[in-house]
């Protein structure tokens, strides 16, 4: 790839997810950081329904508030699987005597969906099997970061201090709940945090303060997810956070901050809808007022934390801490899109575009590593398979002849 060419980079948001707006608000906001003399910008919306659409218009936040498929301009696209494509195809059920569809490559993708079916590593399966180079985090670390009890026992497994919790499935709670409150009161004392195990952006949490609210915010968050976190409140502590940018190989982290918030976490409200541009409206004190040491033990088990599920690209990782007692929890890693965290790397001195150059040179670096790999081998199985007869096959088509009326 010339480094002297602009390079063609998709940036996808939206999505068929409860966090669809927030999605579309990051979308916006990577493609202003993004460097014009660097990149020419192409914006790839999926609505609500998983519909692919791109156009100029989708680059105005004002669009979203009409018919998109009937502005002029814009236009279903799909990102193809196949290898040959490398990119997009524009218009792929043509209509009309004179329509017809076009290709167009892309040299990067900047993936922008939050929640399901983008951050939860779906979205980067359909990556790899295009074979375009993607920001962010591979299909495992954003499945494992996505999913707060399969992230929580491999942290564990890494010795990174996590929140106690216990997992509830729906069927469970809707076959019985009484026995799945027992459990948890024999488990925990109020308060209780109750999470879905893969949303973010605070949709669906609830602090429960007696059993009443317990079976409430349970019944809430069963509706948008199959499987429920109850998490032991971590009580008289502070939310620090911290974000880390790299690679297996090296990852710095940032900055740390303190969100300063009436609750035990920051609502929906209070990130997106108070100021509108995120977790950089919310008040916050940085750096957060930490001793050396503590910040940077803090610092240190972010990376840990990053390198533990493979990570790649950026993430903020959030803590829960008792400064007085030097103790202190790993709460959520929020993987990319989840938290780009632009105004912590700026305030520890890393421009926007910057954060978004390091982003896609480690998505290529990445991408070069992958080919590494061997992929094609072939052998002589299939001839040879031919040759004899499938094993069974024959009895298999006795029995469905035995069995036919």
């Amino acid at each position: 790839m010339s480094a002297n060419r602009r390079q063609t980079l998709g940036v996808i948001f939206g999505g068929r997810s409860v966090e669809h707006d927030v999605s579309v608000v990051t979308g916006h906001q990577i493609m202003n950081a993004c460097d014009p003399a660097r990149y020419d910008i192409i914006p790839l919306y999926i609505d609500r329904d998983g519909r692919w659409f791109t156009g100029e218009p989708l680059r105005d936040l004002k669009s979203f508030e009409k018919d998109i498929p009937a502005l002029p301009g814009v236009q279903n696209v799909v990102l193809s699987p196949d290898v040959r494509q490398h990119g997009l195809i524009i218009n792929p059920l043509p209509t009309g005597l004179f329509a017809k569809s076009q290709s167009l490559r892309l040299d990067a993708v900047f993936p922008a969906v939050h929640g399901s079916h983008g951050e939860d590593g779906t979205l980067q399966g359909l990556f790899e099997l295009t074979d375009i180079p993607y920001a962010g985090c591979g299909v495992m670390a954003s499945a494992v970061a996505n999913d707060k009890w399969i992230c929580k026992q491999v942290l564990q497994q890494n010795g990174i201090p996590v929140v106690e919790g216990l997992l509830v499935h729906r069927r469970d709670w809707e076959n019985d709940p009484d026995a799945i409150v027992t459990k948890i009161l024999n488990a925990f004392n109020f308060p209780v945090f109750i999470k879905p195990d893969t949303l973010g952006s605070s949709i669906g949490i609830g602090r429960a303060e007696d059993e009443k609210l317990l079976r409430v915010y349970i019944d809430v968050a069963t509706q948008l997810d199959r499987r429920v976190i109850i998490e032991k409140a971590i009580t008289d502590c502070v939310e620090i956070n911290c974000a880390v940018l790299g690679d297996n190989r090296t990852v710095r982290a940032s900055v740390l901050e303190q969100p300063v918030s009436w609750e035990q976490f920051l609502t929906y409200e209070e990130k997106y809808l108070r100021g509108g541009e995120g977790m950089k409206s919310a008040d916050r004190l940085i750096p957060a007022p930490l001793t050396p040491e503590l910040t940077e033990r803090i610092q240190q088990t972010a990376c840990d934390a990053f390198k533990a599920i493979d990570g790649r690209g950026t993430a903020r990782i959030d803590f829960l801490a008792r400064p007085d007692e030097g103790v202190f929890y790993l709460n959520e890693i929020n993987t990319m899109p989840g938290s780009l965290a632009l105004y912590l790397w700026r305030e520890t001195g890393m421009s926007a575009a910057q954060v978004i150059d390091k982003l896609l040179d480690l998505a290529r670096e990445a991408q070069t590593e992958k080919r590494r790999s061997t992929y094609n081998y072939k052998t002589n199985l299939i001839a040879l398979t031919a040759s004899r007869g499938v094993k069974g096959l024959k009895g298999a088509k006795s029995a469905r002849s035995n069995n036919s009326l």
